[in-house]
């Protein structure tokens, strides 16, 4: 049987689960990987270039897919003295832990050359092109060519393109603008000045450490935790704002893999679309379902006398009006109890397990259904499923008690302009000026407009995909020559119609897909 050739522009996780997969369909393969990095296998989120050793991954072995090993014996494996570079103590590891993105990053490389060896050792051709950016992907008759600096490659019979997030250029900041934490922070010397972050989320909380992590040292006794501010830094202040300004709570104990529902399954939510009223019906389930799970909750709030349009309100509403430090201290309490003594909370568990279930009929709500999800399901999906390690939130604290970090609710009418080197936010008739500003609001999605590849943008537009449509193998439809022959595997292009795809375990369910497409050569509609 003829090999089957295959590009994978991307070595991040989506890219290596997608090797491993297609090596679990037994094809003969000739596979070339593409990292524009130094460096394959290590996704940019987990680079050095990107991170630092306090960064903290916000997923644990134990809901990390495995690849060679898990991510718990791989950790086991190590040296005790790397593992205590990174702060870990080698007694202490569990699947539950939260570990360095650095580390994890290494984990993923060495998973990838795991994975090459066994499938050279099995017949299979695999070459790895790194410090390689892909610049164009081409069609002719003979298939898909692959554009880099050093000429063309190919022709593939598939290319999959596994880029993953994509975020604003280190070319758009300057010393006191970063318009992502990814565009030149970690590299940056940031003076102790007032420095403003956009956002509260855990990627505003590693902005806030790129920045102290300058200035000062944090020192653990015991449980305690505490920043000391070098003397000279005496002036800097970070204050995080967001709308809302709500902190994220912190990671819950919950029983992994997830229970099955009861009342809101894929198929009771499918059949909604059937219905006058898509979206109320889908809550109508995410409300039994809660009812059934924590009844004392669903009281607590007057879940029963709540809708699709007043839920996400009711839910925020204790929290907005705490002082937010004050509410993480609690939280912060609680499920630390909680994961001590192994008790879930029945109505945050209700609701991680329901986010992914909901998120399959949103491509087929009318476009009032879906501002009306955005502005309410899907912000109390998100707080629930992005909740952050225990350690973020004990760092901030530690800021927070040093005086060194403050919390700023915008509200939902603010102006943010620039004033030479100065960030400016008007909110409220106040005025606030920031000496240096990171935008740190997280991926937002992508559209064919974004897309790098001019040829494959170019084929897109002139077939009037303004939003690339793909299918459940997540090949290209309706895309002229690319159709059926490249796989869209790259998160920011599929937001807008799956707004939770996030995460390793969506990179690891991706890539299980269009392996099984390979496999079967079926394909149908996914989203549009």
């Amino acid at each position: 049987m003829t090999a089957r050739t295959i590009a994978i522009v991307g070595t991040g996780p989506t890219g290596i689960y997608t090797l491993l997969h297609l090596l679990d369909t037994g094809l003969p393969l000739a596979v070339t990987l593409y990292e524009k990095g130094p460096r394959a296998g290590i996704g940019m989120p987990y680079s050095p270039e990107m991170s630092n050793r306090a960064m903290l991954a916000n997923i644990a072995s134990i809901e990390i897919p495995p690849i060679a090993t898990t991510y718990l014996d791989w950790l086991q494996d190590q040296p005790d003295a790397r593992l205590r570079s990174y702060g870990l103590d080698p007694q202490d590891l569990d699947e539950r832990q939260f570990t360095p993105r650095l580390l994890l990053g290494e984990y993923f490389r060495d998973q990838l050359m795991a994975l090459v060896d066994r499938a050279r050792s099995r017949g299979h051709r695999i070459d790895i092109c790194e410090a390689t950016e892909v610049l164009d992907i081409q069609s002719d008759d003979a298939g898909l060519s692959v554009m880099t600096a050093d000429g063309r490659d190919g022709p593939f019979d598939r290319v999959i393109v596994a880029t993953g997030h994509a975020f604003p250029d280190e070319d758009e900041a300057t010393r006191s603008y970063f318009p992502s934490p990814w565009s030149g922070l970690i590299e940056a010397d940031i003076p102790a000045v007032r420095v403003g972050i956009m956002g509260t989320s855990l990627s505003s909380i590693d902005a806030a450490m790129a920045v102290v992590n300058q200035h000062g040292r944090f020192r653990r006794k015991g449980d305690d935790l505490r920043f000391d501010l070098d003397p000279a830094s005496a002036d800097l202040r970070i204050v995080m704002m967001s709308r809302s300004g709500v902190l994220p709570e912190a990671d819950f104990y919950c029983p992994i893999p997830y229970e099955p529902l009861t009342i809101a399954t894929a198929p009771a939510l499918a059949a909604c679309l059937s219905t006058p009223a898509p979206l109320d019906a889908a809550f109508d389930l995410v409300r039994a379902e809660i009812i059934h799970a924590d009844p004392a909750f669903a009281l607590r709030i007057g879940l029963g006398g709540l809708d699709v349009d007043s839920f996400a309100d009711a839910y925020f509403a204790a929290r907005e009006a705490a002082d937010p430090f004050k509410w993480a201290r609690a939280n912060l309490d609680e499920v630390e109890h909680n994961k001590a003594h192994k008790i879930t909370v029945a109505w945050r568990y209700a609701l991680l397990r329901m986010h992914e279930q909901v998120e399959e009929i949103v491509p087929d709500l009318s476009d009032d259904d879906r501002d009306r999800f955005d502005r309410g399901l899907k912000k109390m999906f998100v707080d629930n499923y992005a909740a952050v390690p225990s350690e973020s939130i004990r760092r901030v604290l530690a800021l927070r008690d040093a005086g060194i970090l403050s919390i700023m609710p915008l509200g939902e009418d603010y102006d943010m302009t620039r004033d030479g080197a100065e960030t400016v936010i008007v909110h409220d008739d106040r005025t606030e000026r920031f000496a240096v500003f990171i935008d740190a609001r997280g991926q937002k999605p992508l559209s064919t407009e974004d897309l790098p590849f001019p040829t494959l943008r170019r084929a897109l537009l002139d077939a009037d995909h303004e939003i690339p449509d793909v299918a459940q193998d997540y090949s290209l439809l309706g895309a002229g020559p690319f159709s059926g022959r490249l796989c869209l595997a790259a998160i920011p292009y599929l937001m807008h119609d799956r707004p939770f795809v996030q995460g390793i375990t969506a990179c690891a369910d991706i890539a299980e897909a269009i392996a099984r497409g390979m496999a079967t050569g079926r394909r149908r509609r996914l989203v549009s």
